[in-house]
């Protein structure tokens, strides 16, 4: 028998991706539903949830014309509200985004690195 939606949620995730889908639900359904249909986000919490949740990744997420940029893109039906399939595609553009930035950076010298080129410095001579 298959286990229902309930089931899944209420369980403790057994892994960091279990962990962070059931995170990418439950900030979802933090924002929607406090105005008007509780299964879709409107302008206004839309634009609670940039602010609140993505505001290092977005910038001003404050800004009224980015949140009319954004909430244009993701509204692929039209309706004027971002469902959960609409924000998930927000969430994995920034993820794919993010996670090209991060290939593109040289990565940070850690203290350990900089120490250890000091020694190999002071070695030379």
């Amino acid at each position: 028998m298959p286990r229902s939606k309930c089931d899944v949620m209420s369980k403790e995730p057994s892994s960091n991706l279990e962990s962070a889908m059931q995170m990418l639900i439950k900030t979802f359904h933090k924002y929607s539903g406090k105005e008007g249909d509780k299964f879709t986000l409107s302008r206004g919490e839309l634009r609670e949830l940039l602010t609140e949740e993505l505001g290092n990744y977005l910038g001003n997420a404050q800004d009224k014309d980015a949140v009319e940029r954004v909430m244009n893109d993701l509204d692929a039906n039209n309706d004027g509200e971002v469902d959960f399939t609409e924000f998930i595609i927000l969430i994995g553009a920034l993820t794919v985004a993010c996670n090209d930035f991060f290939l593109d950076s040289p990565p940070p010298k850690s203290k350990a690195d900089s120490n250890s080129d000091g020694a190999a410095e002071e070695k030379k001579e």
